[in-house]
């Protein structure tokens, strides 16, 4: 996918991903500003790929006699705004304006909650293999596109489950390259194209509202 393809609508939905929405989620608190992206990475069943266990998990649809690994974690009410397949399709589950379950207990630069004021990305992947070069290409453009809507989310504040919730989560691991997301995401036409695409949607629903607006307090024809 070329950085030209994703736009972010008002209410945070990405276009191309394929949205499947997630019970998982809430209204953000009043007040709260998005200032802050958590890198996951998630397998089902551990350390295998494909199929729609992730899918089904986020759901509340995964079935815990389809495998052993599935038993403790079935009723289980998580979620995460994003998910990148090993072939670098996007997946979205929550739009980004609402708060999904994706961080648990967890901290911040001090502040707790940090579903409150975050957006969780989850890799295909686990702590044991690398994460492919699609992923990288996906992730990247998906957060210069969050970046430019969101500014507060300075790259300081692009942080991995692990860097949250130390000690209880070590995802994305050790195998994920960290240098190389971070020189996608200096790549100055990346960054300019995700200003333009968030900027053009904006400005596009804006229009839209103004359109209806006009026409809902037009008077009414003799």
């Amino acid at each position: 996918m070329n950085a030209a393809d994703f736009r972010l609508s008002r209410d945070g939905r990405v276009t191309p991903a394929a949205f499947i929405a997630s019970p998982n989620c809430d209204a953000r608190p009043p007040g709260a500003r998005i200032d802050a992206l958590v890198i996951h990475a998630i397998s089902l069943p551990p350390g295998c790929y494909g199929g729609d266990f992730i899918e089904r998990l986020f759901t509340n649809r995964l079935d815990p006699r389809a495998h052993p690994a599935f038993v403790d974690i079935a009723d289980l009410k998580v979620s995460s705004h994003f998910l990148v397949d090993r072939a670098g399709a996007l997946l979205q589950f929550v739009p980004a304006s609402m708060r999904a379950w994706h961080a648990g207990e967890s901290k911040l630069h001090g502040r707790e909650c940090v579903n409150d004021f975050s957006i969780g990305i989850e890799l295909e992947g686990c702590d044991h293999d690398r994460f492919t070069a699609a992923q990288y290409d996906t992730l990247s453009k998906l957060a210069q596109l969050l970046r430019a809507r969101y500014p507060a989310i300075r790259p300081e504040r692009i942080v991995g489950h692990s860097d949250i919730a130390p000690g209880r989560k070590t995802d994305p691991g050790p195998h994920f390259d960290w240098q190389r997301l971070r020189a996608l995401l200096a790549t100055p036409a990346t960054a300019a194209t995700a200003v333009t695409n968030a900027t053009n949607a904006t400005n596009a629903t804006n229009a839209t509202d103004a359109r209806a607006t006009k026409t809902t307090v037009a008077p009414p024809r003799a």
